[in-house]
């Protein structure tokens, strides 16, 4: 009969622990441009349903879904991919500035209306 040994510490402290508050606040910059503030530190969004990078902490985070399903692919993002979408969203930025009804509209074009 074979006995199991002591659980490691890591488990332990899983045990005992009961949990811990999070805390998160998002700002709206511009339309698909966010900035996030958490006990952490800042973060910043591009991108909006279906699509968003995700750049702080020290990572850069691209993440794909399909709105309203809760269906998603989270990766890591290259420098080229962050630099091409820092361009994106400075033109879409001065756009809505000299535009903006124009610009939701194109936001948002593509979205089913059953979403």
């Amino acid at each position: 009969m074979r006995v199991l040994e002591a659980s490691t510490t890591a488990t332990d402290e899983r045990r005992t622990t009961m949990g811990y508050f999070r805390f998160r606040k998002t700002f709206s910059v511009l339309p698909g441009v966010k900035i996030n503030l958490s006990k952490t530190g800042v973060s910043t969004s591009l991108g909006g349903k279906g699509a968003t990078l995700n750049v702080g902490h020290g990572k850069r985070m691209v993440t794909v879904g399909i709105p309203g399903t809760g269906l998603s692919y989270r990766t890591p993002a290259s420098m080229q991919l962050v630099i091409l979408l820092v361009v994106v969203v400075a033109i879409v930025g001065i756009a809505y500035l000299i535009q903006p009804e124009l610009v939701r509209g194109l936001l948002h074009w593509w979205q089913p209306a059953w979403f």
